[in-house]
């Protein structure tokens, strides 16, 4: 079964290099159910502890547990936006993303970039 928008997954993003996200991280599916059945990429925002980010930026989306079915606030860092190999996307999702909080995180990405 394709995963769906909005669900979140941990997902490995190792190998990485420079600044990106390492490790396990929690990653909420944002491109459309359309693209996420076929056998392509999962785009995705890699999302980090919330209480590794101090200060809320325009380019992040802080979430909440009850906004997405996780165990802690969770900060999205919506410039780190990736397409993934749907074979990292293994078992159940996470958590998923609350209707609002989902429009927070794609505000998020618009300004990230520019549309």
């Amino acid at each position: 079964m394709a995963v769906q928008r909005g669900e979140i997954y941990f997902v490995n993003l190792n190998p990485v290099q420079g600044r990106e996200q390492s490790g396990n991280c929690p990653v909420p599916v944002l491109s459309i159910d359309a693209v996420n059945k076929l056998p392509l990429v999962v785009t995705v925002v890699v999302g980090t502890k919330g209480e590794n980010i101090s200060h809320d930026y325009p380019t992040n989306g802080r979430i909440l547990p009850e906004e997405s079915g996780l165990s802690s606030e969770t900060v999205f860092l919506c410039f780190q936006i990736r397409s993934l190999d749907p074979k990292r996307f293994q078992g159940c999702p996470a958590g998923k993303i609350s209707v609002n909080a989902m429009e927070r995180i794609e505000e998020s990405v618009r300004y990230c970039l520019g549309l």
